[in-house]
């Protein structure tokens, strides 16, 4: 996961100021035109403050923040540029959230020097004048109303005194510091001083004092002067102590540091006291003699002064008798001295804050900024650790406070080159694993950096001596990483020709020009682009890689590669037709994964496609529009080289990664995993499980500039003046340390998606083993608390499956069900005690890799192949893969409906899918299936659940009858309506007859009595049925209006009914099937023709199409539809659809049913034979890919070494001829009818004769030979039924 790491915002130059609040204490300075907050102990940014939130119109003014004031009581801060004043508050509604709360706008001049603010007033100093306004409620708006005005000038310091009653000042124009009247504003005292006051504050009143005015000022000398009111006059300060280098050391010492420059600041006595007073309060007896220090501190009330001298050491200094009376008994003198260790010289600012721990005080100081953790106890035993340094910044730049334009990042993502405004900019190199920015110089003191002037064109490298190289305009400058002891550059220019330029490292570094010309391309391109190299072998040279990416105007991608030996500099090595035009970006990631941004009026459209394009796959993997406007895009690649994408906008940036293609989500391949949201304007949020969560912070009203990756993983944002360095921790966690990191695309063998298509492709004692494995792991995990995988050899997924056999007789398998017994003694052998030991298991722990929806599938499928192994019959592989699918489907169900712990993704499915239905349809088992389904359902299948699996598809002899009682006995209330469809299908009108003598309750019995008594083979009756149909159809009761149609002998209008108003064509062909009593109805054949197959096209799906074509008798097209695109099926034989969604081929099914369908019969090795060999290939090989997508690279292996290609069929000898499984389903003219000739029907328009195609398919290889052999005059023997065994 992505964490803040990080951040570069500017460091404090003056004016570091802190505010306390219940949780933490904030430290905050002004930072250009911007006030930035940080935690005081961990110094992590919380907020940065755009003075342009209030004023609008300044943000692109450059202006700089002068001064700024907090309120701890209130909450407040207070910031000013020229004459505009900006107050914020901290939310009382949303936590840690800062609002803008008033504005203050002065006349023309009177530009603000100084700021004060204390419970609701605010002192404002000016070059022309120190006014008061008080804060007042104007229509339930808070403003500032001016109380009185002085015209004093140059106020440079304003503080209130904790009375409220004085504010001292000082100006720029005197050394003098002035009390005013908070009241009248009246100037009451004037404190000399002989050198400028840098710094006043007023000392916090004790509570065992009655004085509050004493005042504490440092001048330029850094000597501070202590004034205390006098006895008689309370309201009027005196000097009464001065604490300088010399009162604080030795003469002698004091001697050595009087030319260097010191710094003295006041350490806060409550805030001492109070971390005094607990460490004093806790018994603990071995500690006394390291008390009595603090004890004396406490029980002398003594105020301590903290002196940082010039090289770095600290003195401490402590004052007595402050609170007492008469003041001449105040006495100083040195408590510590230390030496030289962590300063390298005196900062200008430094706090005492309180801690998160009692005992300890958190010291900040400035500059450079730095954060300490103190612990009195050992810091005032003059012990080395009493004071650790937790967090430090470098010293201030100002020319980091400079708004950043863009980011340009070194080929390896080890550098990164700033650029900002006013043609400045800066360098900096990461390290500690990503986790930390350091800046290396800037553009004119860099080393080995390359700068392009756009004035000038003159690309200079800061060398010594200094190269520079004359170039014409440019659109894109960038350079390719190399091992070698030389670097290029790749230069596009205006016209898009591409220089290759050579910088020659050696004794002397050379800029020289390799090659110069455009790419041979037809027509101008629209973006020439760098090939991302982050993820590029580091020992391979650049030019083995595609280094340049192509768009043309019509959306075609081009990859281009150097090629010197050839004479054209540049090689195409592969294309990728998009059919998009318009873009506005484009990246290439390393490995050919191209990121493009098409602009529309209301909307950007993202898309990403893959560099491989072919028949099975069009390149395009992610689509997606946005309402907010796509501004740049940046590719990474994990360390198993899988290509990530950043995608920023204005205000966040979202990263999005391959996702494993699986069966259990429907979702893109791409995913959302972060989003690093910088305006904070949602809470953290997590979603979808250990690859889905966003992160989000509240951090700066800025728009993002621009966004990079860096190497290790991290990734630089740049947002105004500062940028936001995100990364993975430097230290694993605990719990990363017990789980490892996963890959992205290769997974554990428990993984739910391994086993399921371990169980689709026969490998049911593979999954077993794996069962066994992970039930043996989990329990060692809850010994040993530690996580460790038994992992199966590669060898064991590779071997053939000697467990599921092919049987075609139904009957009990009674030796693997008593060989499954004997082997469940075992208690670690797979039986059901290990399988519901391994589930009590998964349902009440995580488990590494899989989030919760996999986890949930995890278990059904364990719990599935137990129900299947105890249960076997003698099934065929189909008729075990339909069982698999169905058994999930329902136990899934189940717990998604009983316990909730599935997430919303895996809610309950209405229904199998089609490809499911398919395996029963071709199984050999269908009785077993029945039987199975109609025990699955509680003994009772209604129409909603023969729909769900799929009943009408796939099982010729529909129970209809079976179905309408159990439709009619469905819950409390008997109601003939429900189950009249499907008696009047049966022509059983005389049975719905007597089911409404018994329905006293329906208010339609007497009607449908006397109605039903009539005669229906009468046509008068069967009108009146019609008529009643078309009543209603106007009421919605559609399923009823069908029930009449059919009593009305119109099977056509019932059929109509269920397909469009209904949505229903399973009932449709059960309804046909039934009233047709044959598969070879002209009304079934119809709904085939003319709204499955077209439902099929329309939604992609293969299986569904295959399986109307094999019913429709057009094998051919069944086996081929599982190859060819639907396009080029549907113009060639003529499917009418107004759209054909030709989705990606995701699922390795396919090859699975194309491996079973392809020389099952005749007429299917005939549409076999017209897909070309390679076609083929290319089919298996996207196959494997996608085994690849999901996570089963051992099952892609395993596919492309056992996979044989399909043979040209030539003609066979009938004694020679020992393959049963072709079945003869074509008519071959030349040989003897052996029987007299079957009617058959018309079929529909369209399907009713192959039409010539194009080239588009492969003609006839092999089979051609066959069917011309076959019609020529040959010898057939005597028909004899031992030559199909």
């Amino acid at each position: 996961m992505l964490q803040l790491q990080q951040t570069c915002t500017g460091y404090p130059a003056e004016g570091l100021q802190f505010i306390r609040l219940p949780k933490e204490t904030l430290l905050l300075y002004p930072s250009a035109d911007s006030v930035l907050i940080r935690n005081a102990q961990t110094l992590g940014l919380r907020r940065v403050l755009a003075f342009w939130e209030a004023f609008s119109g300044m943000i692109k003014s450059k202006g700089t923040i002068s001064c700024i004031s907090v309120d701890s009581g209130m909450r407040l801060i207070i910031a000013a540029i020229g004459t505009r004043v900006v107050a914020w508050s901290l939310s009382d509604v949303q936590e840690d959230a800062w609002r803008v709360h008033s504005t203050l706008v002065l006349p023309e001049g009177h530009n603000v020097s100084a700021l004060g603010n204390k419970a609701g007033m605010l002192a404002v100093g000016t070059d022309r004048g120190f006014s008061l306004y008080t804060l007042v409620m104007e229509n339930d708006l808070p403003t500032w109303a001016q109380k009185w005005s002085t015209p004093v000038k140059g106020i440079i310091h304003v503080n209130f005194a904790p009375s409220l009653m004085y504010i001292a000042t000082v100006s720029k124009h005197d050394t003098s510091l002035r009390l005013y009247s908070t009241a009248a504003g009246r100037q009451t005292q004037a404190l000399p001083h002989p050198r400028q006051v840098t710094k006043i504050a007023w000392r916090r009143p004790q509570p065992s004092s009655r004085y509050d005015l004493i005042l504490y000022s440092i001048t330029s000398d850094s000597v501070l002067r202590i004034f205390i009111p006098i006895i008689d006059s309370p309201e009027y300060l005196q000097l009464h102590a001065s604490l300088d280098l010399f009162s604080s050391l030795p003469f002698s010492v004091a001697l050595k540091h009087a030319n260097s420059h010191s710094s003295i600041f006041w350490l806060d006595r409550q805030t001492v006291g109070t971390v005094l007073d607990h460490i004093l309060n806790q018994s603990s007896e071995e500690d006394d003699s390291k008390k009595r220090r603090i004890q004396e501190i406490k029980d002398e009330g003594w105020d301590l002064f903290l002196r940082v001298l010039g090289d770095g050491s600290i003195v401490v200094t402590a004052v007595a008798n402050i609170d007492r009376r008469p003041p001449t008994l105040l006495r100083q003198f040195t408590l510590q001295q230390s030496q030289p260790s962590i300063f390298t010289h005196p900062p200008s600012y430094l706090y005492l804050l309180p801690h998160q721990n009692p005992a300890l005080l958190t010291m900040v100081t400035s500059t450079p900024l730095m954060a300490f953790e103190l612990s009195p106890l050992a810091f005032f035993d003059a012990k080395s650790h009493g004071l650790k340094l937790i967090a430090a910044f470098p010293e201030r730049e100002p020319e980091e406070e400079r708004a950043i334009l863009r980011l340009v990042r070194t080929p390896e993502g080890k550098g990164v080159g700033v650029i900002r405004e006013d043609f400045g900019g800066d360098a900096w190199t990461i390290s500690k694993r990503g986790t930390e920015l350091k800046r290396t110089g800037n553009w004119t003191n860099g080393q080995f950096m390359i700068v392009l002037s756009e004035e000038t064109g003159i690309l200079t490298l800061n060398s010594d001596p200094a190269q520079t190289l004359e170039l014409p305009r440019l659109e894109n400058l960038f350079t390719m990483p190399s091992p070698s002891g030389c670097e290029f550059i790749i230069a596009v220019t205006a016209d898009y020709s591409v220089i290759q330029i050579k910088v020659t490292e050696g004794l002397t570094t050379q800029l020289s020009i390799v090659s110069e010309g455009p790419l041979p391309l037809s027509s101008k391109p629209k973006f020439i682009q760098p090939v991302d190299p982050m993820a590029w072998p580091t020992m391979r040279e650049w030019m083995e890689h595609d280094v340049l990416l192509s768009v043309s105007e019509d959306g075609e991608l081009a990859f281009w590669a150097p090629e010197p030996s050839n004479g054209a500099p540049w090689k195409c090595t592969g294309k990728v037709r998009t059919g998009r035009s318009g873009f506005k970006k484009a990246k290439c990631s390393s490995m050919k994964k191209t990121a493009l941004v098409v602009g529309h009026e209301v909307h950007d459209e993202l898309t990403i496609w893959d560099s491989t394009e072919s028949v099975f796959a069009t390149g395009l993997e992610y689509k997606k529009e946005d309402n907010d406007r796509i501004l740049d895009l940046d590719w990474s690649s994990t360390p198993d080289m899988q290509s990530i994408l950043a995608v920023g906008y204005s205000r966040h940036v979202d990263i999005l990664c391959q996702q494993r293609t699986t069966y259990f989500d429907q979702g893109p391949g791409w995913a959302l995993i972060h989003r690093i949201d910088i305006s904070g304007q949602v809470n953290s949020a997590a979603q979808g499980g250990p690859l889905s969560y966003f992160v989000f912070f509240r951090f700066t009203p800025y728009t993002i500039s621009d966004s990079v990756w860096m190497a290790n993983g991290a990734f630089l944002v740049a947002a105004g003046q500062q940028m936001y360095l995100f990364g993975e921790p430097a230290e694993p966690t605990e719990a990363k340390s017990l789980q490892p990191n996963e890959s992205l695309f290769e997974h554990e063998d428990y993984n739910p998606q391994m086993l399921l298509q371990c169980l689709l492709w026969g490998k049911i004692q593979l999954v077993k083993d794996i069962i066994v494995n992970l039930a043996l792991d989990v329990a060692r995990h809850e010994r040993e608390d530690s996580y460790d995988w038994t992992a199966l050899p590669v060898e064991r997924y590779l071997e053939k499956d000697q467990s599921l056999s092919s049987v075609s007789f139904p009957h009990y398998c009674m030796a693997c069900i008593s060989c499954s017994l004997s082997h469940s003694s075992d208690e670690n052998s797979f039986s059901r005690a290990l399988v519901e030991r391994l589930i009590r298991h998964l349902e009440s722990h995580q488990i590494p890799h899989l989030n919760a929806n996999e986890r949930a599938h995890l278990i059904v499928l364990i719990q599935t192949t137990l129900e299947i192994d105890e249960q076997r019959r003698a099934l065929d592989e189909n008729g075990l893969r339909y069982l698999i699918s169905m058994r999930s489907f329902y136990i899934l169900n189940e717990r998604a409906s009983s316990d909730g712990t599935l997430p919303s993704p895996a809610a309950k499915r209405e229904r199998l899918r089609y490809r499911d239905m398919l395996w029963a349809y071709h199984s050999e088992s269908q009785d077993l299936l029945l039987n199975a389904s109609i025990a699955a359902c509680g003994g009772k299948m209604t129409w909603s659940e023969a729909r769900a699996v799929g009943l009408p598809l796939w099982l010729t002899s529909t129970e209809t009858s079976v179905i309408a009682r159990n439709e009619y006995m469905a819950g409390e209330v008997r109601d003939p309506t429900k189950c009249s469809l499907f008696y009047f299908a049966l022509g059983k009108h005389k049975l719905v007859h007597g089911l409404w003598r018994q329905a006293a309750w329906h208010k339609e019995q007497g009607l449908m009595l006397k109605f039903l008594s009539n005669n229906f083979a009468e046509p008068r009756w069967r009108t009146a049925a019609l008529k009643n149909a078309f009543a209603l159809l106007s009421k919605q009761r559609y399923e009823y209006a069908a029930a009449f149609f059919l009593l009305g002998g119109s099977l056509k209008d019932a059929v109509n009914v269920c397909l469009k108003q209904l949505k229903d064509f399973q009932m449709a062909i059960a309804i046909a099937r039934v009233a047709e009593q044959s598969d070879e109805g002209p009304i079934l054949k119809e709904i085939l023709s003319n709204t499955v197959i077209p439902i099929a096209f329309e939604a992609g799906n293969r299986y569904l199409g295959s399986w109307a074509f094999w019913v429709l008798h057009r094998r051919d097209l069944a086996v081929r539809i599982l190859l060819t695109p639907l396009e080029d099926i549907a113009s060639a034989f003529n499917v009418v659809v107004e759209e054909i969604q030709e989705p990606q081929y995701d699922d390795p099914s396919l090859a699975l049913l194309f491996k079973q369908l392809r020389m099952k019969t005749l007429q299917a090795a005939k549409g076999t034979a017209e897909i070309s060999g390679k076609s083929e290939f290319k089919f298996i090989l996207q196959m494997a890919k996608v085994f690849c997508r999901m996570g089963c690279h051992v099952l892609a292996l395993d596919l492309v070494r056992s996979w044989s290609p399909t043979q040209p069929l030539f003609p066979l000898e009938p004694a020679l001829n020992k393959r049963a499984s072709i079945m003869i389903d074509m008519d071959v003219s030349s040989l003897p009818p052996t029987r007299a000739d079957t009617p058959t029907s018309q079929q529909p328009s369209g399907m009713e004769k192959v039409q010539e195609e194009s080239d588009l398919f492969a003609r006839k290889a092999g089979l051609g030979k066959l069917m011309k052999s076959a019609k020529q005059d040959v010898q057939v023997p005597e028909f004899d039924m031992n030559s199909f065994f």
